[in-house]
């Protein structure tokens, strides 16, 4: 991803640099859900849920640190100067989305630690004690810890939009030559986020709320994905071209199966009939919007390499 750093790829010429694999479509995957995890997570701090008995707040943090750290290796292996990573930190590079994800990444942690810190489980605080006096010291300080609820949403949302633009930053690559795909991967992380914590949350109140919103996240994820298709359609010939390949091209099976019917539209269905009571939840839904996630960050960075500025339909 050396690349990424300079952001005046020339679209006139072939982009044949670095090619990408499972690595890099996995780390936009977990950043997304990590990003989603901040902004629920820091959603119900705001809200005070983090003083409620049964709250998934308590996993949340840690949950969040655990998959970061994950796609953050995911990162590190597809890099093709592992050992010069530490050069990122030594300058910032505004027209840089890699510049701009290596300094969010870098706040992510400690706001992280710090929700971490306002309700940690019980097995850490026996470890640590540093954090059970860091739970001590937030206990009584609603104000603090909204402003840390605060915190994790809104770098949740830059951590979120960020996996978007990282590719969309690279004209060169037509399909991924657009300002929705940001909003898109986030409204996806948040879906993929809510229906984890659906699928562990133990209060039942609680997993319906989340499915709610899983329902919204869902819905608008399908309006923007229209949006994208259309602006690709409406836009250039390369563009369309770059957009066939999700439609009708050698990617529509899995965009169309995986990513649309099994990530989407089912889970969307199944998900209404439970919030309205007409059938149980079941864990399968958000196993497949999760999936779905996984799939679009595939299935988008795949045929994003695949589109190019030649005709890329004979």
């Amino acid at each position: 991803m050396h690349e990424l750093y300079s952001t005046r790829a020339n679209p006139l010429i072939d982009p044949s640099l670095h090619v990408w694999g499972w690595e890099i479509a996995v780390y936009l995957f977990l950043g997304g859900l990590v990003a989603g995890i901040m902004i629920i997570g820091g959603y119900f701090m705001y809200r005070g849920r983090h003083t409620e008995s049964i709250c998934v707040c308590e996993q949340l943090p840690m949950l969040g640190l655990v998959l970061l750290s994950a796609g953050m290796i995911a990162l590190f292996l597809d890099l093709e100067d592992k050992w010069h990573v530490w050069r990122f930190y030594l300058t910032f590079q505004i027209a840089s989305p890699m510049s701009w994800g290596s300094w969010i990444l870098l706040l992510v942690y400690p706001v992280l630690v710090l929700t971490l810190a306002i309700r940690p489980p019980r097995y850490l605080t026996q470890r640590f004690t540093a954090l059970d006096r860091a739970r001590n010291f937030l206990r009584g300080r609603s104000g603090l810890v909204r402003r840390i609820g605060m915190a994790s949403m809104v770098l949740g949302a830059g951590l979120g939009i960020y996996t978007g633009i990282l590719l969309s930053a690279l004209g060169a690559r037509p399909l991924w030559n657009s300002p929705l795909l940001g909003f898109i991967f986030l409204l996806s992380g948040l879906s993929s986020a809510a229906a984890l914590v659906h699928l562990i949350s133990r209060d039942p109140g609680e997993s319906r709320m989340l499915a709610r919103a899983d329902n919204m996240f869902l819905t608008a994820e399908s309006a923007l994905i229209l949006l994208f298709l259309i602006g690709l359609i409406t836009t250039s010939r390369v563009h369309e071209e770059a957009a066939v390949l999700l439609l009708t091209g050698a990617f529509a099976p899995v965009f169309w199966v995986f990513v649309i019917a099994l990530g989407i539209i089912i889970p969307l269905i199944i998900q209404s009939l439970a919030v309205a009571g007409k059938i149980r939840h079941v864990p399968a839904s958000p196993v497949l919007v999760m999936a779905g996630g996984l799939a679009l960050r595939f299935v988008i960075v795949a045929a994003g390499q695949a589109s190019h500025w030649a005709s890329t339909i004979h």
